[in-house]
């Protein structure tokens, strides 16, 4: 049976294990830094958690802008991270002479070090309960259309005003599914260069087909250092190295930026994922990873122009493919049902529920099946997923820019408001950073090709469910040339590369821009009244009434349960608990808590060295050489409540210290964007003994190992 197959189908029939979603069980839990679980913690494992490490811990992790975690590792600025979150920044410092990503790098001196062009860090420095504010400038709102303007009018003044004050990066994150509103301070580093990264055959050894495994056998880490007024900063907080690593059955701690989980989402709007938004996404993503790997499959030049694209769709493919098995099988979702049902009684009995407005649960199901028919052609439009390019992602910013801009202050969305003019006008003029000709145009061209064979010919035009294409809008978005075609004049002739152009489009305002022969500013123009419309749509008639009504059952949750309860994840700072342990398969096979790097060498000869199984030379070399550190553990797993955007999240113990790198999860763990499981699910990391004696005798890195933790 093909492994992937057998293991799909293992995951499906562990879900009858699964708890109820109301209730926090186990070591469950992805919870704020404000309101950490030490009470949890000390009741479980006996072990006292200190404001200190927590402050420590909090302010030596830093957040990728849309990758994944890091951390500093030590008192020159040192930052830890995974090889798979700092691929594409590896990529772009490569090239056909020079391929990085393939041979590694290691600068032992501060002047060998990589400038890493457009690479940004935040490390978060203070959360702020900021929901009154918020909700004193909505209280006396009349519709979801002023309410969702006044919102976001009020969440701006607050960000802008704190960056004033604070002289930090200041976002407002809605928690509870909007029942709470926090203020995240962070600090910035724009100044990051590369000091280390292994081979991609280290990094990423196995492949597509490990990808989600375990037991796994991965160097999967990559260590910048961050830079401040041209010298190494030297962070407050950093992380120590713990000597020992992580031993079976220990206690630890991981701190990260898990991207989102629907955990707290109504089995309506689940059921709508289900069979509306994932299958859609899938469809995509198996699309690409076939254009990728058939150009790639040309040269291995071609190849490694699209290895980090093809990367990214694979994993995303396989990681929402898990979780759609999981909403396609009956046993989860009746775990769903039974939770909610057993919500909605309680908080009927205590009479805490709003229905000031009709049941929450209810209108929700009424706005998911409403908005159905339309998401399609959102995600094409406005979503930009139909003309999906570096220099048409830039044109379409312009023109929003420009269109926007010539409203009235009053009428603008709050992103374009003068007050936040200063960051959009400097995300606008920043260097576009674009792919080769031909990839861009690949990437276009079929992007072109699946709106056209998304959609079906009716009167007048083109249908996406719903929503109607205009036949004057494709003769503007095709120009009369086949998708390719449309493509390859575009990214061939647009002058939005020269940067003196696009900062006269952008001072030059609507006129300027509709004035433009450009291509790609064309094909902007083209597809902006569908994306406006569909915008309008989603803003008023979808997102405010979601979030005004997932805030009453937030509230209904907290009155039923108290704050034992944590918040969706949002991309924000995490913290979860748990114990380092293995696991046992549903067909009885033990897995350990642990591999080894000699596990790495049997597991390449297992499969003859044929890719993804070509380990690295280097390691090879190191085997024969006899200085290869064969019994250090290389990998393990922990019990952990993990999920994406946690790649690249530190792993400490009681003491604060290093013991292992978060870098994916078991095919089990997938479930966890809607459900917790410590039966099976597990987390899958990097061990610190694996790392620091792979630096010292493999890579001769002797210098960095010993900077780790210092």
């Amino acid at each position: 049976m093909n492994r992937w197959i057998k293991r799909a189908t293992l995951f499906a029939f562990s879900l009858v294990v699964v708890a109820a979603a109301n209730c926090v069980r186990a070591d469950e839990g992805m919870w704020l830094f404000s309101n950490p679980p030490v009470k949890q913690i000390k009741e479980k494992y006996g072990v006292d958690v200190s404001p200190e490490l927590l402050d420590n811990l909090q302010k030596s992790c830093l957040k990728f802008a849309n990758s994944g975690s890091a951390s500093f590792v030590s008192s020159d600025g040192l930052i830890l991270t995974n090889h798979h979150v700092g691929l594409s920044t590896v990529a772009g410092l490569s090239t056909k002479e020079n391929n990085l990503v393939a041979k590694g790098f290691y600068a032992e001196n501060y002047a060998d070090e990589l400038k890493c062009p457009g690479l940004k860090l935040v490390a978060l420095q203070e959360i702020v309960d900021v929901t009154e504010q918020v909700e004193a400038a909505v209280k006396d709102c009349k519709s979801f259309e002023e309410t969702e303007k006044t919102r976001a009018d009020a969440i701006k003044k607050i960000e802008t005003d704190a960056k004033a004050e604070k002289g930090l990066r200041c976002d407002v994150v809605p928690m509870y599914q909007g029942g709470q509103y926090h203020l995240y301070c962070y600090k910035e580093f724009t100044d990051v260069r590369l000091v280390f990264t292994p081979e991609e055959t280290v990094g990423f050894f196995g492949g597509d087909p490990d990808n989600f495994g375990y037991p796994r056998y991965n160097l999967d880490i990559t260590l910048f250092r961050a830079y401040e007024n041209d010298k190494p900063y030297r962070p407050e907080h950093f992380l120590k190295w713990s000597e020992a690593g992580a031993k079976d059955g220990e206690f630890v701690l991981v701190s990260g930026h898990p991207a989102r989980t629907n955990r707290f989402n109504t089995v309506a709007d689940l059921q709508y994922q289900r069979d509306v938004y994932y299958p859609h996404m899938m469809s995509k993503y198996r699309r690409r990873e076939v254009l990728y790997q058939a150009f790639g499959s040309f040269n291995d030049e071609n190849k490694r122009r699209v290895a980090t694209d093809l990367f990214k769709i694979q994993n995303s493919r396989k990681n929402r493919g898990g979780i759609l098995l999981g909403l396609q099988t009956p046993a989860l979702m009746q775990r769903k049902i039974d939770a909610e049902n057993e919500l909605r009684k309680l908080a009927t009995e205590k009479n805490v529920v709003d229905l000031s407005a009709g049941d929450p649960w209810d209108n929700i199901a009424k706005t998911t099946a409403e908005w159905a028919p339309y998401y399609v052609a959102y995600d094409l439009f406005e979503g930009g997923e139909a003309v999906a390019c570096p220099v048409m992602n830039r044109a379409r910013a312009i023109v929003r820019y420009a269109v926007e801009t010539a409203k009235p202050d009053a009428e603008r969305d709050a992103a374009y408001k003068e007050i936040a003019l200063e960051e959009r006008r400097k995300e606008l003029a920043d260097n576009l950073k674009r792919d080769d000709a031909d990839v861009e145009a690949l990437k276009l061209g079929d992007n072109l090709s699946m709106l056209y064979e998304l959609s079906r010919p009716v009167d007048g035009g083109r249908a996406l469910g719903a929503v109607v294409v205009p036949q004057a809008t494709l003769d503007a978005i095709y120009d009369g040339k086949s998708p390719s075609a449309r493509a390859t004049d575009v990214v061939l002739k647009t002058k939005l590369g020269d940067s003196e152009y696009r900062k006269s489009l952008i001072d030059g305002g609507l006129e300027a821009v509709q004035a433009s022969d450009d291509p790609a500013i064309k094909l902007a123009l083209a597809i902006n009244p569908l994306a406006s419309d569909l915008r309008d749509i989603y803003s008023k008639k979808v997102a405010e009434p979601l979030r005004q009504n997932y805030a009453k059952i937030a509230k209904a949750r907290f009155a039923v349960y108290g704050d034992t309860i944590y918040p969706d994840a949002t991309f924000t700072l995490r913290l979860t608990y748990g114990k380092v342990g293995g696991y046992t398969e549903d067909d009885g096979t033990i897995r350990p808590f642990e591999t080894y790097v000699k596990g790495a060498l049997d597991h390449a000869r297992e499969h003859a060295f044929v890719e993804p199984f070509n380990l690295a030379q280097s390691w090879v070399d190191a085997e024969k050489e006899g200085r290869a550190p064969l019994d250090a553990p290389l990998n393990f797993v922990t019990d952990q409540d993990i999920i994406g955007g946690n790649s690249g999240s530190p792993c400490v113990n009681a003491d604060g210290e290093i013991v292992g790198l978060i870098f994916d999860g078991n095919i089990q763990s997938l479930v966890l964007n809607f459900i917790f499981d410590e039966v099976q699910a597990r987390a899958v990391l990097v061990h610190s003994t694996g790392i620091r004696e792979a630096l010292r005798s493999i890579y001769k890195a002797e210098k960095l190992a010993d900077e780790l933790g210092k």
